[in-house]
């Protein structure tokens, strides 16, 4: 059957390439290893993973400017303010003396995110999959002092 295709494809002047087929539910890359942890207030031991450039630390220290574990941590020490499923939102608020920003942060409190592109492996939770300052797009320098 492989030899009718391969004739097939050179006769009308396809190239065929040898090798594995990529599998269509492969699961992206990304650093399941931990920055910082925090438990909230019902015992939920939530992660904040390095992850990559869509998910995690390294997602949103660089996009949304939130380089300090506190931060997040701070959000995460307070009670579940939405919850859908296994995707629970935190708000918190970080001050620098008159200065003050309202923090979002957001967790995939299940093994995998929802659309199935990541896994935390078995017994384990994927954990913050980013943080913000509402309302703007970069949190502002100061909540990193």
């Amino acid at each position: 059957m492989k030899l009718i295709s391969a004739l097939a494809a050179a006769a009308v002047g396809a190239v065929l390439v040898a090798g594995p087929v990529p599998d269509a539910s492969a699961q992206r890359h990304w650093n399941k290893k931990t920055k910082c942890e925090e438990t909230d207030p019902e015992g939920r031991v939530i992660p904040t993973r390095y992850g990559n450039g869509d998910l995690g630390w390294n997602h949103f220290s660089g996009k949304h400017n939130i380089r300090k574990c506190r931060v997040v941590d701070a959000a995460l020490a307070g009670k579940v303010d939405k919850k859908s499923g296994g995707r629970l939102e935190y708000y918190g608020v970080a001050r620098n003396g008159t200065r003050f920003v309202n923090i979002v942060v957001i967790v995939q409190y299940a093994r995998r995110t929802a659309d199935g592109e990541y896994d935390a492996g078995n017994g384990k939770k994927i954990g913050v999959i980013t943080a913000y300052c509402k309302g703007v797009t970069k949190c502002p320098n100061w909540i990193n002092e």
